[in-house]
């Protein structure tokens, strides 16, 4: 199947210990300058998508409910075009999402979708 989000296993690891935590979690991505272009994680429905923002997915982490994956439509029409990896790195992000207070933060890896992925997508 072809997925347009994945993790990494860091990043599933912290996934867990979050969702011990705070209970189920989303992930939202607005696009921006700063912290804007970082996956915020949140308790899931506690950020509200809008109309205009794209469901890439849920990431299916073992141990734990799918975690939804959304980023609003305008950054969405820059990154349509590629596979989005949600990695984790040692560094303070954003005060709003929920791994702020960890030391790390998480961030995007990407890559051009293949012709294939590109053509099982649309």
């Amino acid at each position: 199947m072809t997925r347009r989000v994945d993790l990494t296993p860091a990043a599933a690891d912290l996934l867990r210990q979050l969702v011990s935590l705070h209970g189920p979690v989303m992930f939202h991505q607005s696009g921006g300058c700063c912290d804007g272009s970082a996956p915020m994680c949140y308790p899931l429905g506690e950020f509200k998508t809008g109309v205009s923002d794209v469901h890439l997915g849920a990431l299916e982490v073992e141990g734990i409910e799918d975690v939804p994956v959304w980023m609003s439509g305008p950054q969405f029409e820059y990154w349509k075009h590629t596979h989005l990896t949600i990695d984790v790195v040692p560094g303070r992000g954003s005060g709003f999402s929920l791994e702020a207070p960890e030391g790390v933060r998480f961030l995007i890896r990407s890559r051009l979708l293949t012709d294939e992925e590109s053509a099982a997508l649309n």
